[in-house]
Protein backbone atom coordinates (compact mmCIF):
# COMPACT_ATOMS: atom_id res chain seq x y z
CA UNK A 1 0.00 0.00 0.00
CA UNK A 2 2.68 2.60 0.88
CA UNK A 3 4.52 1.66 -2.49
CA UNK A 4 1.74 2.41 -4.40
CA UNK A 5 0.92 5.48 -2.80
CA UNK A 6 4.37 7.00 -3.27
CA UNK A 7 4.35 5.97 -6.93
CA UNK A 8 1.27 7.87 -7.47
CA UNK A 9 2.60 10.60 -5.33
CA UNK A 10 5.82 10.85 -7.47
CA UNK A 11 3.50 10.65 -10.63
CA UNK A 12 1.37 12.89 -10.16
CA UNK A 13 5.37 15.33 -9.37
CA UNK A 14 6.17 14.31 -12.69
CA UNK A 15 2.96 14.87 -14.62
CA UNK A 16 2.20 18.67 -12.68
CA UNK A 17 6.08 19.19 -13.40
CA UNK A 18 4.94 18.81 -17.12
CA UNK A 19 2.03 20.44 -17.67
CA UNK A 20 3.47 23.33 -16.13
CA UNK A 21 6.39 23.82 -18.31
CA UNK A 22 3.52 24.08 -20.97
CA UNK A 23 1.23 26.39 -19.02
CA UNK A 24 2.34 29.60 -21.00
CA UNK A 25 -0.30 29.08 -23.64
CA UNK A 26 -3.32 30.38 -23.34
CA UNK A 27 -4.47 33.97 -22.96
CA UNK A 28 -2.87 36.70 -20.71
CA UNK A 29 -3.46 39.85 -19.15
CA UNK A 30 -1.25 42.88 -20.00
CA UNK A 31 -1.12 45.65 -17.62
CA UNK A 32 0.04 49.11 -17.13
CA UNK A 33 3.30 49.36 -15.71
CA UNK A 34 2.34 52.89 -14.41
CA UNK A 35 -1.42 52.52 -13.51
CA UNK A 36 -1.83 49.13 -13.01
CA UNK A 37 -4.70 48.73 -14.92
CA UNK A 38 -5.31 46.15 -17.50
CA UNK A 39 -4.63 47.19 -20.97
CA UNK A 40 -5.17 44.10 -23.52
CA UNK A 41 -5.22 40.34 -23.40
CA UNK A 42 -2.44 38.27 -25.35
CA UNK A 43 -3.30 34.70 -26.69
CA UNK A 44 -0.30 32.60 -26.90
CA UNK A 45 -0.35 29.64 -28.85
CA UNK A 46 2.33 27.11 -30.18
CA UNK A 47 2.89 27.27 -34.53
CA UNK A 48 5.71 24.34 -35.31
CA UNK A 49 6.80 23.99 -31.90
CA UNK A 50 7.37 27.91 -31.06
CA UNK A 51 5.55 29.78 -29.48
CA UNK A 52 3.89 33.17 -30.74
CA UNK A 53 1.27 36.03 -29.33
CA UNK A 54 -1.29 38.09 -30.55
CA UNK A 55 -3.59 40.54 -29.15
CA UNK A 56 -6.92 39.44 -29.01
CA UNK A 57 -8.58 42.28 -26.91
CA UNK A 58 -8.28 45.78 -25.87
CA UNK A 59 -9.97 47.07 -22.70
CA UNK A 60 -9.72 50.91 -23.79
CA UNK A 61 -12.45 51.46 -26.08
CA UNK A 62 -10.93 54.22 -27.63
CA UNK A 63 -8.20 52.11 -28.89
CA UNK A 64 -10.03 50.01 -30.06
CA UNK A 65 -9.04 51.12 -33.31
CA UNK A 66 -5.73 51.49 -32.81
CA UNK A 67 -2.44 50.90 -35.36
CA UNK A 68 1.11 50.16 -35.04
CA UNK A 69 1.98 53.83 -36.60
CA UNK A 70 5.75 53.92 -34.61
CA UNK A 71 6.47 50.49 -36.49
CA UNK A 72 9.46 50.76 -38.80
CA UNK A 73 8.23 51.32 -42.64
CA UNK A 74 9.60 47.77 -43.26
CA UNK A 75 7.93 45.70 -40.90
CA UNK A 76 5.17 44.64 -42.29
CA UNK A 77 2.61 45.38 -38.98
CA UNK A 78 3.41 49.31 -39.79
CA UNK A 79 -0.09 51.02 -40.11
CA UNK A 80 -1.60 47.76 -39.33
CA UNK A 81 -4.93 47.53 -36.58
CA UNK A 82 -3.31 46.71 -32.91
CA UNK A 83 -5.88 44.30 -32.25
CA UNK A 84 -5.20 41.05 -34.03
CA UNK A 85 -1.71 41.70 -34.76
CA UNK A 86 1.06 39.15 -34.15
CA UNK A 87 3.15 40.85 -31.18
CA UNK A 88 5.39 37.92 -29.83
CA UNK A 89 7.18 35.66 -32.44
CA UNK A 90 9.37 32.62 -32.78
CA UNK A 91 10.08 31.86 -28.73
CA UNK A 92 12.17 28.37 -28.72
CA UNK A 93 11.34 25.80 -25.09
CA UNK A 94 14.78 26.33 -23.64
CA UNK A 95 14.78 24.04 -20.17
CA UNK A 96 11.45 26.23 -18.41
CA UNK A 97 12.17 29.27 -20.28
CA UNK A 98 10.72 30.57 -23.97
CA UNK A 99 13.29 32.26 -25.75
CA UNK A 100 14.90 33.22 -28.50
CA UNK A 101 12.46 35.19 -30.22
CA UNK A 102 10.81 38.80 -30.25
CA UNK A 103 8.07 40.98 -29.16
CA UNK A 104 7.15 43.92 -30.40
CA UNK A 105 5.66 46.79 -28.30
CA UNK A 106 2.88 48.39 -30.78
CA UNK A 107 3.13 51.37 -28.52
CA UNK A 108 6.60 52.74 -29.96
CA UNK A 109 6.56 50.48 -32.57
CA UNK A 110 10.40 48.74 -31.58
CA UNK A 111 11.08 45.32 -31.49
CA UNK A 112 13.07 43.61 -28.61
CA UNK A 113 14.43 40.19 -28.24
CA UNK A 114 12.16 38.78 -25.86
CA UNK A 115 12.16 35.62 -23.14
CA UNK A 116 9.05 34.48 -20.45
CA UNK A 117 8.61 31.90 -18.15
CA UNK A 118 5.55 31.21 -15.86
CA UNK A 119 6.14 32.06 -11.86
CA UNK A 120 3.91 31.93 -9.35
CA UNK A 121 0.92 31.13 -12.48
CA UNK A 122 1.71 34.52 -13.44
CA UNK A 123 3.86 35.11 -17.07
CA UNK A 124 7.06 36.75 -16.63
CA UNK A 125 7.71 38.88 -20.26
CA UNK A 126 10.89 39.99 -20.44
CA UNK A 127 12.59 42.35 -23.34
CA UNK A 128 15.95 43.10 -23.86
CA UNK A 129 17.94 44.45 -26.63
CA UNK A 130 21.48 42.77 -26.82
CA UNK A 131 21.95 41.16 -23.22
CA UNK A 132 19.21 39.69 -21.15
CA UNK A 133 20.26 41.96 -18.16
CA UNK A 134 19.97 45.51 -20.38
CA UNK A 135 15.98 45.33 -20.40
CA UNK A 136 12.58 45.24 -18.70
CA UNK A 137 10.04 42.70 -17.59
CA UNK A 138 6.27 42.61 -17.13
CA UNK A 139 4.20 40.74 -15.28
CA UNK A 140 1.18 39.05 -16.95
CA UNK A 141 -1.99 37.78 -15.21
CA UNK A 142 -3.64 34.53 -16.56
CA UNK A 143 -6.56 35.37 -18.09
CA UNK A 144 -9.89 33.21 -16.33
Amino acid sequence: MTKVFWTCLLLSLIISRTYGQESILGQWKTVDDETGEKKSVVEIFKKDNKVFGRIVKITDPKKQDAVCDQCDDDDPRKDQKILGMEIIKNLEKNGDEWDDGTILDPQNGKVYKCKMWVENDNLIVRGYIGFSWIGRSQTWLREK
